[in-house]
């Protein structure tokens, strides 16, 4: 269970990180649409875990790999918003967020079940 340090935390560094990508350099991911889902902060405030999700990217696995490389330019914009509130910039590791398509499968899988109506129960008045 997380602290409240790391939730407060995480919860800013989410709304940091979401700024970056959509306002600082889209021009870095030739303006794909980035959402950072969810952050996950280990208890030393060093490393977070960076959960996003793509929306109406041809090749996610790509584009993922592009954050990876461009993670140092990711962190000194980080580090320009947090200067005065953390006192190390988290390092930061990605990860493709795909509960929506889990999501997607289950509905699929559940909507393509047959289940048989229950047998109806015999009123005995004896």
């Amino acid at each position: 269970m997380e602290s409240k340090r790391q939730q407060k935390v995480s919860r800013q560094l989410q709304r940091d990180l979401s700024e970056i990508f959509q306002r600082d350099v889209p021009h870095l991911f030739n303006g794909a649409f980035i959402t950072v889902t969810s952050v996950r902060i280990s208890p030393d405030l060093s490393v977070a875990r960076v959960y996003l999700s793509f929306l109406a990217a041809k090749n996610k696995q790509l584009l993922l790999d592009s954050i990876l490389e461009k993670g140092k330019v990711l962190r000194q914009h980080l580090g320009d918003r947090v200067r005065h509130q953390l006192r190390i910039v988290p390092e930061l590791h990605f990860f493709l967020d795909d509960t929506a398509d889990y999501a997607d499968k289950m509905d699929k899988l559940f909507s393509g079940l047959e289940i048989p109506p229950a047998p109806a129960e015999e009123d005995d008045d004896e």
